[in-house]
């Protein structure tokens, strides 16, 4: 066989629709998922409680994020409902477009929330036992 003989044409084309359809399924699954682990810490936060050396803040960085994914699932509803039907009637472009900025802004900022928790978040502290750290003292080598 030789280079000659392959034929290069009879590879499918990129379908767009399709890898448009998958790349949204997958943010809206990846979304759903840092929804769940949100709720997941903020579950575990109530259980903990005032013990939390962090309760509050984190109540409040948690109670936020979940609130911003929550109003950004709306715009995204509200942006496709009522607003791109229409998107090519100019009096309805301009609205539309910024309606499509706000959840790039509230995506920054749960991104940027999420890392707060993460860094104020000491749940696997209390997993991880300390022995395991504590790593028993070698005794020196006798040179002799």
């Amino acid at each position: 066989m030789s280079v000659g003989d392959l034929n290069f044409t009879t590879a499918k084309p990129l379908d767009v629709n399709r890898y448009a359809t998958k790349k949204t399924i997958a943010q809206g699954m990846l979304d759903i998922a840092l929804l769940t682990a949100n709720a997941n810490q903020l579950k575990y936060i109530l259980q903990v409680g005032e013990k939390h050396e962090f309760y509050k803040p984190l109540l409040v960085l948690i109670a936020t994020s979940i609130f911003l994914q929550v109003f950004m699932g709306m715009i995204f509803l509200s942006l496709n409902l009522l607003r791109d039907c229409r998107f090519h009637l100019i009096e309805y472009k301009t609205s539309s477009l910024f309606i499509n900025q706000v959840p790039v802004v509230c995506t920054f900022m749960v991104f940027t929330i999420n890392i707060i928790i993460g860094a104020f978040d000491s749940g696997l502290a209390s997993i991880v036992p300390t022995s395991t750290f504590n790593a028993p003292a070698v005794p020196p080598i006798n040179s002799n």
